[in-house]
């Protein structure tokens, strides 16, 4: 049975996995917001989350010049697919890793050998 959580708690366990990340890391994170979703695009209605940006590899120019890059969490999924709090804590972190590491330019593939795809 999937897992039952309100927003604001959802959203202090994406504000965790955050946290989490090495400072080494996270230090080189710019421009980046990160917003929490009930539900993803109607035609995509599993994804978990999306990152919406341009890849530090891929980027040109005046990065002060750019809008910030967006990453989706999608809180309906994500709550679908854990039964226990547990559970969704490491989905939670799992998808906001692989989101922050396709700022980075990591593929999915690579994403996948690492364990979090």
């Amino acid at each position: 049975m999937p897992i039952d959580m309100d927003r604001d708690r959802f959203e202090a366990l994406v504000d965790r996995a955050l946290d989490d990340i090495p400072d080494e890391i996270a230090a080189l994170v710019h421009n980046v917001v990160v917003l929490v979703e009930d539900e993803p695009p109607e035609d995509e209605p599993d994804l978990l989350a999306l990152y919406d940006g341009i890849a530090l590899t891929e980027r040109w120019g005046d990065p002060t010049m750019q809008l910030p890059d967006r990453i989706f969490v999608y809180r309906g999924p994500l709550l679908d697919m854990c039964e226990t709090e547990e559970e969704l804590v490491a989905e939670v972190r799992i998808t906001v890793v692989h989101e922050i590491a396709h700022h980075f330019g990591i593929d999915d593939d690579r994403l996948h050998d690492l364990g979090y795809a």
